[in-house]
């Protein structure tokens, strides 16, 4: 179930949600790195991922789902942000080359059609990155924060989910090793817990963040060729009857 847009935008307005936003941001922009004169939409709620790749890309999109509501994005521009159902997006096929999925596939009802939609709208060679809890960190058990209520998932459970729907991941990185306590003092340590973490290889993260590209062919099983068999007759022709007195 999706919580309200207003309780997601009041989580990264609070000390947490800023340093949640700088750590997971981090993350992110490790992945996509350079999207000159790429298309970026990120579904879910991902707007406070996205302002970074805003000036630098050609085109910028937030959809956001139904159940869960919109918000204006951004707040001092025209508006980029839609409400939408997330199984049935409101673009063409493969018009998007970088998509961004947070606070969605744990949230919606829907994972497999969600996925497939996206890969429809993605265009060859186009990446997805989810940013996802994961089912062994601290976060997916504090439900003060987004990344508390859905679905968490385990590595293995995710790429599974990717595969199914036609995604192969080629990328996996963690973040969030800070445990989610909303202390000022505490959030001063975010870097050293998630330098630490990173360094130590450390399991507890608290989401995966995970990039997977588009498969454009679906693969399937070799199949020894059969043998073709030669039909022959089993009856001798019989002559149609002639008429009388022909």
């Amino acid at each position: 179930m999706f919580p309200d847009v207003v309780d997601l935008r009041s989580f990264y307005a609070q000390p947490l949600g800023v340093v949640t936003r700088r750590l997971v941001g981090r993350a992110i922009r490790a992945r996509f790195n350079d999207v000159s004169g790429l298309s970026v939409l990120g579904i879910g709620y991902a707007t406070p991922y996205l302002g970074v790749f805003r000036e630098e890309c050609e085109r910028a999109l937030a959809f956001m789902p139904g159940a869960q509501g919109v918000t204006r994005w951004p707040s001092a521009a025209p508006t980029l942000a839609a409400l939408v159902d997330e199984t049935e997006l409101p673009l063409p096929g493969g018009v998007i080359d970088r998509v961004i999925a947070v606070h969605l596939l744990e949230m919606t009802p829907n994972a497999e059609e969600v996925l497939r939609e996206v890969w429809r709208v993605l265009a060859p060679g186009g990446r997805l990155l989810c940013v996802v809890p994961n089912r062994r960190g601290v976060w997916a058990r504090a439900d003060t924060t987004p990344f508390g209520h859905g679905r968490p998932f385990s590595r293995s459970q995710l790429t599974n989910l990717l595969r199914e729907a036609l995604f192969t991941p080629v990328g996996w990185s963690e973040a969030l090793y800070i445990p989610p306590v909303p202390r000022t003092w505490f959030l001063r340590s975010a870097v050293a817990w998630e330098r630490a973490g990173a360094t130590l290889s450390l399991p507890f993260a608290g989401v995966h963040v995970v990039e997977a590209t588009k498969q454009v062919y679906k693969p399937v099983q070799a199949r020894k060729r059969a043998r073709l068999r030669v039909l022959e007759p089993v009856l001798d022709p019989v002559l149609a009857p002639q008429p009388a007195g022909g």
